[in-house]
């Protein structure tokens, strides 16, 4: 049998490939850094080298001037007094908040600061009373004069102080002295306008008196910018009222004509078993001005809430208030219907009160 094994056939050759090298981590040699032996401007003891064409931040002409210069010259530009250059600042000025450099000062020094010091008392006011009367010319509600005593407490105040004493201490009086006593609303909590105050607490939603606040500002800033309104002769206003151009100035007498304006005088009660029988009778009664200016706020705030909207946002309501208010003085609203109707069944029904007989 032959052998299987081809001796004289070239033998199979393999690839030998070499494994990869490694590399091994070596530390780098940090650099050296070689000090100049030369010695830049910098290090020099003398000053900065002058530039030749005096340009630059190193010339005369750049420099910023002191803060006394400076004042000095301002002050020379207005015509005034310059201050001295060559006078230092006083000692009292420099230890004036310095309450640790006050105690190590001589005892000259203590005692000039304590005769400088104020007294606890002062010779001027600082109560801001009203100098003008914003109502002054309107009549109030249904032509009836304004409530309003600032006036009187204004002009008391601006009188001619003879006594000498009252005179020494009115110098620093900027506003004039009130009379006493005070009237009892003349304090923090009757700042506003009592139709303002009213207004508020009527717009009051969920006990957020801010926001009605707010509401209530804008409908005053609405009535500030608005043109001046053109009053319809067939629905008069109250007498005694100021001219329409007048009203924008003053927001708050625009408000109050407005709702004075259209406040009932009367509302109707219907009485039980008056006319005999069980039956109810319509019988007329006057209200009070609180009451009737309730009665309008809300004929108002019932006609915005109808009212179209121009879009949203959390001044669109004040602004439809804002809206129905000028409508309201220049004729244009329908409240102006509600009155007439409401005066003429009280005028129909005033046949129907009940008068004493005569003994």
């Amino acid at each position: 049998m032959p052998p299987r094994l081809n001796l004289l056939q070239p033998p199979r050759a393999f690839p030998i490939r070499t494994r990869a090298p490694i590399e091994r981590w070596r530390p780098s040699r940090v650099p050296q850094i070689c000090t100049p032996r030369n010695r830049g401007y910098a290090d020099a003891s003398k000053d900065l080298p002058i530039s030749p064409d005096q340009k630059g931040p190193n010339t005369e002409q750049d420099a910023i001037p002191h803060v006394s210069e400076e004042a000095a010259a301002m002050k020379k530009s207005m015509g005034e007094t310059p201050p001295e250059l060559e006078q230092g600042t006083p000692i009292e000025e420099i230890v004036a908040g310095d309450k640790e450099a006050q105690a190590k000062l001589p005892k000259v020094m203590k005692d000039a600061l304590k005769a400088q010091k104020p007294s606890n008392s002062r010779s001027f006011s600082t109560s801001a009373i009203r100098r003008t009367d914003p109502y002054r010319g309107y009549l109030g509600p249904m032509g009836s004069p304004s409530q309003n005593t600032d006036g009187a407490i204004v002009g008391s105040g601006t009188e001619q102080i003879t006594d000498a004493a009252s005179r020494a201490i009115a110098q620093g009086v900027k506003f004039g002295l009130p009379t006493l006593p005070l009237p009892a609303n003349y304090n923090l909590h009757h700042r506003y306008d009592p139709l303002i105050d009213q207004m508020v607490g009527l717009l009051i939603q969920h006990g957020k008196k801010d926001v009605a606040r707010r509401n209530v500002d804008i409908i005053l800033s609405h009535l500030r910018t608005s043109p001046p309104p053109k009053i319809n002769p067939d629905r008069p206003l109250l007498p005694g009222h100021p001219p329409p151009s007048h009203l924008p100035l003053n927001p708050v007498l625009y408000l109050s004509l407005a709702i004075d304006s259209i406040a009932p005088l009367l509302r109707i009660r219907q009485q039980r078993g008056a006319a005999g029988g069980g039956m109810a009778l319509a019988l007329p009664l006057p209200l009070s001005l609180r009451r009737r200016r309730w009665t309008a706020i809300n004929w108002i705030l019932e006609a915005a809430s109808k009212r179209k909207g121009r879009g949203s946002g959390k001044s669109m309501f004040a602004t439809r208030i804002a809206e129905e208010i000028v409508a309201v003085v220049e004729g244009k609203s329908a409240i102006w219907v509600k009155r007439e109707g409401l005066h003429k069944l009280g005028v129909a029904a005033r046949a129907n009160m009940m008068t004493k007989r005569r003994r």
